[in-house]
């Protein structure tokens, strides 16, 4: 048995697969594809499934992958053990109704023992107990003897997951040798020692479970097979664990080189050590794969990893960032194997770069507010008990610092000590409760028509509006804003109209509904807004304004058309962006939200930074361009898979139908969008940006205007620009030379003024000194100073403080309603028991105001300037 390097092994199993018929592909991205049931792929199968239940057809009824895999239930345990680790690879080979146990036990039996020359009295299987076929395929095919053969009940070897396809399985277990063993006389396969360990699982889909517990033969039957790579390189290695492993042993000893520390000489290091080992691993493959930073699903889990990976960095004494840098020993040794995760290097390197000097800070801040509250709470605690932090707490920290519970947990966890989960997820509902009242009280439901009950007779709406603005239609209902049916309305009446059909938008797809009027013979109805129900029900939401109508009447439609053009403007100017910012920024970028309305256009996209001045002007500059390439607009109806193969852009968490819309813009632009455009790049006029902003982690934000609005906008700042020309007394060409000139004029005046009024404090300042009272050895040194702020405060008391020797300055200022207080003491007043936190928050207190800080140096600030006299007098009793 030939000692095999990991990436050796998986291309000899895909090469010998490929030599049996089948058709090799690509592991998956990580990020699962039209499954909301994963957050993760964590299994070979798991990206095939569309291909067993028959939602798609395979590219051949024969595949053979190396899938990458993330499982975090077990991410707590990680580091503490050996066994256990968040990213793996699987190996599988898989039949889509094409072979079936013969072939697949044949060629597991061949590649063991032939291609990895593992010697056969050292392998075991096991089929279940009423599997007689497996049985005697083993037996008598691969003349397995029978004492190596094991017959096991359904909870180790078959394979079901509620109803549907299921099966038995096959399992080959590998004998490790007896001083891995337990000694006991009855240890053989399915021994709770680790003599014996599982290596290949073959599952033989021939069932289908109904819903009373029967099973049915399936008219197609399948394979289903997945073997752990890093699991077979620890036997073809010799070595006991994935940490040995010859890849992911070569970062880990790295991660020993940067941090000084001998991996094996001491637990806790070692817990730290794998910690990082595993979780860089799967930081490079999920971000290569496009999960970016966040707070929630699959972006917490890759932020807990990284921000794990930090602090236990930190906790082997690696002070500066360098997991960017560990990034590039994952690359180089799994980049051949997924070229994905090698093309995008820089980018990996830059967003877990950003995270880590982020975490940073956030380490800092929390930490600190952390170690104060669980001195708080040992102090509190009733001996004997476990201290627990209070849910509240935990809370702030998460809130206010970005300190995630899982990491307060785990440095809890070290100090002997609990949080309280219960009290934290009372918290963060409170929170989100409050939030949804904030956007209930913003918005009405009336208006969004979303409350609103729809008769069940009631059939889908026929849409006209990509082609037309105005048609002719019958009113089906007339609906109060509660769903009760109105028989019709009087001028005043507010309502919802339902039409047989109708030319008017109804809000989706981040597109704001049309509005304009109802008319009929009697009356008129004005249309405010136009929503859509998921059932495809269009309702028109508005005003009778004139006469009456009745449900059952013949209506005219007509659309606001400057709305409406304005609308498809911004929402064809979408599209262009969505271009121009991959083009600048990267193929990272995709969208993540987005609002289109007559006024203004706003696109979020995936983005770890702010977006510098020169990448907005270029983005800006190729939108444009695109304008002025007067690039035609097409739609055509087509079914998803053709629509794929188009390069058609999706939303990634969108689901489509069948039959989908694709919108193309020349060769520049190829989207699938069920929204209204314009039939000419060139009638969008203008592009100008407004503003770029971060909305969450990880998501940035470009607010921009088309057409008229940018034209508008253009013309104001151009009469913004005449009017300060005007004032700076200088010509519109020179009036950026002459502010910039007035400017320096104006901070160079500024710092003189500072210093003159430095130079007036100071001449007071030393008898302050000389007249400070003395408390207990240490004196205390207060003064009153209006003219100067926070950094000339900062600056004297620093300087009284060198010449008093042993003592505490106070000093205070008041302009308007703002006090500014501000205190320093020396080391040896410290060491006294002064506290500058403690002593500026009580007289920020006596000001109406608040603050706090360091030991030796501290500043507040209040609102009532008439108490700072009073408060100056009490600091020597403070004190």
């Amino acid at each position: 048995m030939e000692k095999l390097g990991l990436n050796i092994i998986r291309e000899k199993y895909l090469s010998f697969f490929e030599s049996k018929g089948h058709l090799r592909l690509p592991s998956f991205p990580l990020i699962p594809k039209n499954d909301p049931s994963l957050l993760l792929i964590n299994a070979g199968m798991a990206p095939l499934k569309p291909y067993f239940t028959g939602a798609e057809i395979p590219p051949r009824r024969r595949v053979t992958t190396c899938q990458k895999c993330i499982r975090t239930p077990d991410i707590d345990n990680v580091g503490k053990t050996a066994r256990h680790g968040t990213f793996f690879e699987m190996l599988g080979n898989f039949s889509f109704g094409d072979y079936f146990k013969k072939e697949a036990i044949s060629w597991a039996w061949e590649f063991l023992t032939k291609v990895m020359e593992i010697p056969e009295d050292r392998l075991y299987v096991t089929v279940y107990k009423e599997d007689d076929e497996a049985y005697d395929i083993w037996l008598n095919q691969e003349h397995v003897p029978a004492e190596r053969i094991i017959r096991m009940g359904k909870e180790d070897n078959f394979w079901e997951h509620g109803t549907g396809p299921c099966g038995p399985c096959s399992e080959i277990h590998f004998d490790r040798g007896e001083k891995y063993g337990c000694g006991k006389p009855t240890c053989g396969v399915g021994c709770d020692c680790d003599r014996y360990i599982e290596v290949w699982n073959l599952v033989f889909t021939q069932f289908d479970r109904q819903e009373d517990g029967s099973y049915e033969k399936l008219k197609s039957k399948n394979i289903d097979t997945g073997m752990g790579l890093e699991r077979l390189a620890c036997v073809m290695q010799g070595v006991d664990n994935l940490f040995e492993v010859d890849t992911v042993r070569k970062i880990l000893d790295t991660v020993c080189e940067w941090s000084g520390k001998t991996y094996g000489a001491e637990w806790l290091t070692d817990v730290s050590i794998r910690v990082i080992t595993d979780h860089i691993r799967s930081t490079v493959m999920m971000i290569g794969d496009g999960v970016v930073p966040s707070n929630e699903g699959r972006g917490y889990v890759l932020r807990r990893l990284l921000r794990g990976a930090a602090r236990h960095g930190r906790k082997l004494g690696i002070r500066k960032c360098f997991l960017s840098d560990l990034a590039d020993v994952v690359i180089e040794l799994s980049g051949g194997a997924y070229p994905e995760i090698a093309e995008k290097q820089d980018y990996i390197k830059k967003v877990i770069r950003i995270e880590e000097e982020r975490f940073d800070m956030t380490l800092e801040q929390g930490i600190s507010l952390l170690n104060a509250a669980m001195e708080e709470t040992r102090a509190n605690a009733a001996e004997g008990t476990t201290p627990v932090l209070a849910g509240k707490t935990a809370f702030k920290l998460h809130d206010t610092y970005g300190f995630p519970l899982d990491l307060t947990r785990d440095i809890l966890r070290e100090n002997g000590m609990e949080v309280d989960e219960e009290g934290f997820r009372a918290e963060m509902a409170n929170q989100r409760a409050m939030a949804r009242d904030a956007i209930k009280d913003r918005e009405s439901s009336w208006a969004a028509g979303e409350q609103l009950v729809v008769p069940k007779d009631c059939p889908p709406t026929v849409f006209d509006g990509y082609g037309a603005l105005c048609e002719e239609a019958k009113i089906l209902y007339i609906l109060e804003a509660d769903g009760t049916v109105m028989p019709a309305l009087e001028e005043g009446d507010k309502a919802v109209i339902i039409t047989d059909k109708t030319v008017f938008y109804g809000e989706s797809g981040g597109q704001a509904g049309d509005n304009g009027t109802i008319k009929t013979d009697t009356g008129t109805f004005t249309v405010f807004n136009t929503t859509k129900s998921k059932d495809g029900i269009f309702r028109h939401v508005g005003e009778c304004t004139e006469g009456s109508i009745e449900a059952g009447d013949k209506a005219s439609l007509v659309v606001n058309r400057h709305d409406r053009l304005a609308t498809a403007r911004n929402h064809s100017a979408t599209h262009l962006l969505q271009k121009a910012l991959r083009t600048v920024l990267g193929d990272h970028v995709h969208q993540a939200g987005s609002s289109v309305n007559p006024e203004r256009l706003r696109f979020d996209f995936n983005h770890l930074q702010a977006m510098t001045a020169e990448e907005i002007a270029k983005v800006e500059e190729l939108v444009n361009e695109a304008i002025i390439e007067d690039l035609d607009v097409n739609t055509a109806e087509m079914d998803i898979e053709a629509a794929k193969k188009t390069g058609a852009m999706a939303l990634f968490d969108e689901k489509y139908g069948d039959v989908v819309r694709v919108v193309s813009m020349g060769d520049y632009s190829v989207e699938l969008c069920g929204g209204t455009h314009v039939k000419n790049t060139a009638s969008v006029g203008l592009f100008k940006i407004v503003h770029e902003s971060a909305v969450a982690a990880g998501v940035r934000r470009i607010e921009a205007v088309t057409g008229e609005a940018a034209r508008l906008l253009f013309k104001e700042e151009e009469a913004q620009l005449e009017e300060t020309a005007e004032v700076l007394k200088a010509g519109k060409g020179e009036a950026p030379a002459k502010a910039r000139q007035l400017s320096e004029q104006y901070k160079t005046a500024v710092k003189e003024l500072e210093n003159v009024k430095m130079e007036s404090a100071k001449k007071g300042a030393d008898s302050l000194v000389s007249d400070a009272p003395v408390v207990k050895g240490v004196k205390v040194v207060t003064g009153r100073f209006d003219a100067l702020e926070g950094d000339g405060l900062r600056e004297l008391c620093e300087q009284l403080r060198s010449k008093a020797g042993e003592s505490v300055v106070l000093l205070a200022s008041g302009k308007g309603e703002k006090v500014t207080i501000v205190a320093m003491c020396t080391p040896g007043a410290v060491s006294a028991g002064i506290n500058c936190g403690k002593l500026v928050k009580a007289c920020a207190s006596l000001c109406q105001g608040g603050g706090g800080g360091r030991p030796d140096m501290a500043q507040a600030g209040g609102k009532d300037v008439s108490a700072i006299d009073a408060m100056l007098g009490k600091v020597p009793e403070l004190v």
